[in-house]
């Protein structure tokens, strides 16, 4: 009877105990660093930052360690503020403002 008074609250506390971990993309997956806050762009729409390749495409940014990827979507809070594009004059064609979030 003793047993019983002592093991069925321990047994019923393990049973409500969890172990949280993490949610990620994939094992041993890192997010890349933000980008800086001014990010200008010349005839290809890549960017080299902290040893990543960003791809910007329809005002999204992708990020890989290796510029033939596999690429993961950038979360928005790491985007510039700005996309500045350069023309093969070395002139700024147009410009795209972001809000990092």
């Amino acid at each position: 009877m003793f047993r019983m008074l002592i093991v069925a609250p321990l047994t019923a506390l393990m049973l409500t105990a969890c172990i949280v971990t993490p949610l990620d993309s994939g094992a041993g997956m890192v997010m890349a660093p933000a980008l800086p806050l001014v990010v200008e762009l010349g005839v290809e729409p890549y960017y080299s930052h902290a040893g990543y390749h960003y791809y910007y495409n329809n005002d999204r940014w992708s990020y890989s360690t290796s510029r033939s990827g596999p690429w993961s979507t950038l979360p928005r809070s790491h985007y510039p503020k700005e996309t500045r594009f350069k023309r093969g004059d070395g002139d700024q064609s147009r410009g795209q403002n972001h809000e990092r979030r």
